[in-house]
């Protein structure tokens, strides 16, 4: 039976996010956070293969200890076990650190046959940390999937790409990236989010890390995007179709 491993990112909620309309600054003093939207597709993707093929699903985060609050959550979803990664200074982590602490962990304390992960996380969305982790564990690694089987020991995957659809095989240990229109997540209950309570969770510190990881990004500024609209109106007739692409090459939208 599989043994399954999915990854995940606590992000803040954008929906609560605010912008000072003076100066266009991102407002976070209310912010919640929440499982990354792409992440929540992993981990439902994990739980179903589970309930095809039996075996265990383990959820993984690494961030800062605020990021506890995701466990309860994450776990009523279906993994079995959590392991939480945290530190003070692993809020302002480059990608391929991030991989790095998940390789390391998962290389010296998990046991593994498929390890699933999002497109991108919906903060930073840099789609590095799935395939940097594949290379540092020295696994296969498939992208871009939007539907996952496990056949014969091997992962069978349809990845969705710009030109057509493409199927791939890849032999386990392997790890996936998985697209957000691969599944529709569930929704727990009040039963699994008492019992998500009860489920064991393995914290690992920056103390237990044999490599250092001292914060790379610094945010210097967060605007909120802008739409400046001309407040142009035109008719429907002949002249003033002209003057829609007069207007249009005057912006360089069109030559």
């Amino acid at each position: 039976m599989p043994k399954l491993i999915t990854c995940f990112k606590w992000v803040v909620d954008e929906a609560d996010l605010r912008v000072d309309p003076g100066s266009r600054k991102l407002v976070f003093d209310r912010v919640g956070y929440k499982i990354s939207d792409y992440d929540r597709n992993t981990i439902e993707e994990a739980v179903r293969l589970k309930e095809q093929h039996g075996g265990t699903v383990t959820a993984i985060t690494v961030g800062t200890p605020n990021a506890k609050k995701s466990l309860k959550d994450v776990l009523s979803r279906g993994p079995d076990t959590a392991c939480f990664v945290n530190d003070q200074g692993f809020g302002d982590l480059e990608p391929s650190q991030t991989a790095a602490i998940l390789a390391e962990v998962i290389a010296s304390r998990l046991e593994y046959d498929l390890i699933i992960c999002g497109e991108g996380s919906s903060d930073l969305y840099a789609q590095q940390v799935g395939p940097r982790l594949a290379e540092k564990l020295g696994i296969s690694c498939v992208t871009y999937a939007n539907q996952v089987s496990l056949v014969d020991g091997r992962l069978v995957a349809e990845r969705k790409l710009d030109d057509g659809v493409e199927v791939v095989a890849a032999k386990l240990p392997a790890l996936v990236t998985v697209l957000p229109d691969i599944n529709s997540p569930r929704i727990p209950g009040l039963k699994q989010t008492l019992e998500a309570g009860k489920k064991p969770v393995m914290e690992v510190t920056a103390k237990d890390l044999t490599g250092e990881y001292p914060a790379r990004l610094e945010t210097v500024e967060r605007k909120a995007a802008v739409i400046e609209r001309g407040g142009v109106k035109l008719g429907a007739d002949k002249a003033e179709l002209k003057k829609l692409v007069g207007l249009l090459q005057k912006d360089g939208v069109i030559s």
